[in-house]
Parts: structure tokens; C-alpha cells; sequence
């Protein structure tokens, strides 16, 4: 599989009409604008949707599967995030979800939720830890992880070495349905239904395991159609009633921005979304700058997951709806809902298997000395161009401009401040040329 295949995050070219938006927004500077069209670096894209959300041509979408992937398995067990609860219009039960999804061809279905109770119970006994270091960093967003890869690799050993919410919650399911039916567990899918395409990519490409225990990622806006028809003619008692085991209030709060933190009872915890404000903290964490602060939640999507970039209701609709369900949902704390003996059972299942490495950024040469060269020929080229970062080059920095006409990518005429000096010169030129001639 390339690199390509691996992204859920892909460009259809023949929407794109090579505006600026998503050069300016891109966090790790992944697009460039070449011959009227974006580009997507690979080694550099972190999957996080931002240009998705400001792409006015939809020239970016997320690849994820189709409903009808489902069937490759004889049982289909569906992994609701908890940021599904937030879509729809006055959901009093959410075990009236269960009942839709299993009605529109799934086997089981399994709460997100209880996998973040059991992350959260996880993360709790490592923040006791002597040896734990400060500030831990969560794992929960794929996104966030594969910008500390890309662009804050000092802080990778920070990263909780704990399986996101997904992971665990998909292990659980498979373990309970295969125990309860006697089936084999190649014959169970588990299909999670995801708002963001960092949680598509990961499955693809886990980060801190070998290999994923999901096997598809079904988009909340693919089933939203169809789940509304099914709530609309819910009756709770039918032969289709999942076996629903009860996650906790706080388990669904991970949804938005702050849940992660609330639920894991850390005060010295701090919680911030949107992918550019995670960036200037990790900034300040890296540069030591947040010596009391313990514990770091950060969320690519702004409001959290329910701000995901193919969810259907608006984030902040959404996110008041999570609150509310929350708040009616009976108060029990993870540490009294969740023993050790619980994260225990689970053994390996709940923690990474390999460690997180950084992704190297585009190197200038694989010979050292000749690279050093680069760098000084980049530094040169910095200094000729005007620092306006204004992108109209097709890059989204003049430094990586520089870095892109020293690769062989670009040329330094493709800025429109060295084109018009150079088109003066040369009008210059040709004004001496002409007077030389009549003389």
C-alpha cells in the first residue's frame, strides 16, 4: 500500500480550482499550488481535515467506507463514537441508535464510550506513576499524534502510551460477541462510525500498534440519512434490541473538548482544540514553558470530535446536545465505574505494542555535507524574497519557497515580487537598448 492509499484525506483535481485557502490553513504546510491545482505532500499530511473545513470548491474529501463494506463479514458490529449522539434532534436513549444501527444490517453494537472509560481508567493509574512525565500527552487524536510526529518529535516519549477509545472499545467487542455466540473471531467486522479522517487513516496506519482491531471506518454523514429514518420508527422491545451495556456519562463526554480531562479527575489537566491552538500549545510545552501543567488533551477539530469534518449537525448544536445528554445521564465517577481489575483483564489490548516514531521531514540530500550546502543555498534564497507569506507563489511560506526551489519544485520567479522586479530590470533593459539604437 503507498503512502497515498494509507491518507483518508485526498484532492479531486477536477473541483480544485487552485485558490489559496487550504495552503494558508494547512498546520504542518503539506499543500502547494502547482500548475493551478493544490498538491498533498504525504510524508507531511496529518490527515487532520482542515482542508476539508475550508475548501469552498469541496475539492478535498475524506476516503472512508461505504455501508455495504460491512458485508465482507458474516457478523457486523457497529462502534458508535460518542459524537454520534449529538446529531440528532431530541435523543432522550441512546440505546435508540443501537436499535436503528442494527436494524440497517448490523449484528451488535458497541459503545465508543465504554472504551473511553476504560482508557480513561488507564490513563489515571499511569498519571500515578513516579516515573510518568509532565505534562502527559493524550493519544485519543490520531491528528494531534501525527503533528507531535511531524513537527514536535522531542515530545513523542510525553505521548500516553495508551490505545485510543476505538481501539479498545473494538477489542472488547469482538472478545464479547465471539464469547457469547461461540463464533471465530475472523468472522466478526468491526466498522467504526467516525467524524473525522484522522480516525480512517489510523485504522489504516495505527500509530503505537501493529495493527488495528477495527476494520472500517463508516463516516457519520454516510449513515446519518439513513440512521434518522430508523429513529423516526423506533420502538424500543423489538427482536432487533441490542444487548446494551451502559457506558458512563463521562465515557460520551469525550466527545467534546474538556471530556477527556473532566473524566480522567486531573486538575493540572488542560484541554484545547482547534489544530493551530494545539499547535502553539504543544509549542509552549516543548519549549518548557507549562512546568505545573500534568496532563494535555489536545483535539485537532475545533469543539473536539464533535467538530469532526464529515459529521452532519453543526458543532455547536452538537456539542450543547452531548452536554445535555450528559447531564441526564446518571453522575458515576470512571474511578468507581471502572476497577483496575477491568483495564487488567483487557492485558496488552489496552496499551501501545511499539513506539511511536517521528516522521522524518523531506530531506535535501542524503549526503550531509551536500545537504549543509542546501541549507545555505535556502538561507540565501530566504533573504532575496519578501517574508509576506502571502502563498501566491504556490507555497504556503517564502521559507517554504526557498526549501521547494533548492528541491527542484519551484523557481524563484514563481514569486510575484521577484517576477515584477525582474520584469523592471528587464523593462529597464530594454529602454537602454532602444536609446543605444536610435544613437
Amino acid at each position: 500500500m503507498s503512502s497515498k492509499d494509507l491518507h483518508s484525506v485526498r484532492l479531486d483535481k477536477g473541483k480544485c480550482v487552485g485558490c489559496t485557502a487550504c495552503l494558508k490553513r494547512c498546520p504542518t504546510e503539506a499543500i502547494r499550488i502547482r500548475k493551478g491545482r493544490a498538491t498533498i505532500i504525504d510524508e507531511m499530511c496529518i490527515d487532520c481535515g482542515e482542508c476539508i473545513r475550508v475548501c469552498q470548491q469541496h475539492a478535498k474529501i475524506a476516503v472512508t467506507d461505504p455501508l455495504s463494506s460491512i458485508n465482507r463479514f458474516k457478523y457486523k458490529i457497529a462502534l458508535p463514537a460518542p459524537t454520534l449522539y449529538g446529531q440528532f434532534k431530541k435523543l432522550n436513549d441512546i440505546s435508540s441508535i443501537s436499535r436503528g444501527l442494527m436494524r440497517m444490517g448490523f449484528s451488535d453494537v458497541f459503545d465508543v464510550a465504554r472504551g473511553a472509560d476504560i482508557a480513561s481508567r488507564a490513563i489515571m493509574e499511569k498519571l500515578k506513576s513516579p516515573s510518568c512525565p509532565h505534562p502527559l500527552i493524550s493519544s485519543a487524536c490520531p491528528a494531534v499524534l501525527r503533528l507531535i510526529q511531524v513537527r514536535f518529535p522531542e515530545l513523542i516519549d510525553n505521548v500516553v502510551d495508551v490505545r485510543s477509545p476505538m481501539e479498545i472499545a473494538a477489542t472488547m467487542a469482538r472478545r464479547e460477541f465471539c464469547e457469547k455466540h461461540g463464533v471465530k473471531p475472523e468472522e466478526v467486522g468491526c466498522f467504526f462510525i467516525t467524524p473525522c479522517a484522522s480516525k480512517a487513516t489510523a485504522i489504516r496506519n495505527p500509530i503505537g500498534h501493529q495493527k488495528s482491531a477495527v476494520d472500517g471506518a463508516i463516516s457519520i454523514i454516510e449513515i446519518y440519512g439513513l440512521l434518522s429514518t430508523q429513529l423516526r420508527r423506533d420502538k424500543p422491545g423489538g427482536d432487533d434490541e441490542a444487548d446494551h451495556k451502559s457506558c458512563t456519562a463521562l465515557g460520551i463526554g469525550w466527545a467534546r473538548s474538556g471530556g477527556e480531562s473532566l473524566a480522567i479527575e486531573e486538575e493540572e489537566a488542560l484541554a484545547v482544540d482547534g489544530i493551530e491552538n494545539v499547535s502553539r500549545v504543544l509549542e509552549e510545552i516543548e519549549n518548557d514553558r507549562l512546568p505545573d501543567l500534568k496532563y494535555f488533551e489536545g483535539l485537532a477539530c475545533e469543539g473536539g470530535c464533535v467538530g469532526g469534518p464529515i459529521v452532519f449537525e453543526n458543532v455547536f448544536i452538537a456539542r450543547n446536545r452531548i452536554r445535555k445528554l450528559v447531564v441526564d445521564l446518571p453522575r458515576e465517577k470512571i474511578s468507581d465505574a471502572v476497577s483496575v481489575g477491568d483495564v487488567r483483564e483487557l492485558g496488552n489490548d489496552v496499551f501501545f505494542d511499539k513506539p511511536i516514531q517521528p516522521v522524518e521531514s523531506l530531506k535535501l540530500d542524503q549526503d550531509f555535507a551536500e545537504a549543509l550546502k542546501k541549507m545555505d543555498r535556502i538561507e540565501e534564497i530566504r533573504k532575496k524574497l519578501p517574508g509576506l507569506d502571502c502563498g501566491s507563489c504556490g507555497s504556503p511560506t517564502c521559507q517554504a519557497l526557498a526549501e521547494d526551489i533548492v528541491r527542484g519544485y519551484a523557481q524563484e520567479l514563481d514569486c510575484l515580487f521577484l517576477l515584477k522586479q525582474r520584469v523592471s530590470e528587464m523593462a529597464k533593459q530594454m529602454v537602454e537598448i532602444s536609446e543605444l539604437t536610435r544613437e
